[in-house]
């Protein structure tokens, strides 16, 4: 008779305490910073002991590691975003145009989770030079990404003629940039949405051959006109 597998259900309590614990610091760290929040307050917000914090994080800088990379991730599980399945998605595109849509929207996921974080990142760096160490060094991490992304769409159909693998790659790292998308997001009260559709016509914009019926149909979803003015933003030109 085949045996049949039982549900881990310590594993599975241990999973869901950690998935507390670590929106517990990321709510308590973006509302009184880092450097205030204390592991008692947060296991308090978790709802466990302040012992299984220290034992499944060992220390704040850990657990402070644990909320910046799954607000990347937007999980807990150990999968980089190259090998999530919306990367590899975007990346499989069949056309410039269809790559560009789809890697912006992936992207736009990301940052509405990691962007508000920004301010707590550079002022916990700034209080714990610690903290940099836990990332090891090498070139940029959001760079390696868009790099990658722009490797796919490099000889894709409907790619602008002229546009290099390293000029793709800059573009994409510099308009999703965190810092571009909080000035437009949080100082300009644009909202999320309105953000995507910009980024989407800008890079099609730069990316995409004017010829490509999938840039012409579907580089802007929607018409949402920015905060304040009568149209929707325009994508600039280099």
């Amino acid at each position: 008779m085949e045996t049949v597998k039982r549900p881990d259900k310590r594993a599975e309590r241990s999973r869901l305490t950690r998935e507390k614990v670590i929106q517990a610091a990321r709510e308590l760290f973006v509302a009184q910073g880092y450097g205030a929040t204390s592991l008692q307050e947060v296991a308090d917000r978790a709802g466990v002991a302040v012992q299984t914090v220290y034992f499944v994080f060992g220390n704040k800088r850990a657990l402070f590691k644990e909320v910046v990379d799954t607000s990347i991730a937007g999980d807990t599980e150990p999968v980089a975003v190259m090998d999530r399945e919306w990367f590899r998605a975007a990346c499989a595109a069949p056309t410039a145009a269809g790559q560009v849509r789809a890697h912006v929207r992936g992207t736009s996921e990301i940052l509405g989770r990691v962007a508000p974080l920004m301010p707590m990142i550079e002022a916990a760096g700034a209080a714990d030079p610690q903290i940099a160490a836990q990332w090891p060094d090498g070139p940029d991490p959001r760079y390696v990404v868009q790099r990658a992304a722009a490797e796919a769409l490099a000889g894709k159909p409907g790619v602008r003629p002229g546009v290099s693998v390293e000029m793709a790659a800059d573009l994409l790292f510099c308009l999703l940039s965190p810092d571009l998308y909080l000035l437009f997001v949080r100082d300009r009260g644009w909202s999320q949405e309105q953000w995507e559709e910009w980024a989407c016509a800008t890079l099609t914009a730069q990316l995409c051959a004017a010829t490509d019926p999938d840039a012409a149909t579907g580089a802007a979803p929607g018409t949402g006109a920015a905060p304040g003015t009568g149209a929707g933003p325009a994508a600039p030109v280099l």
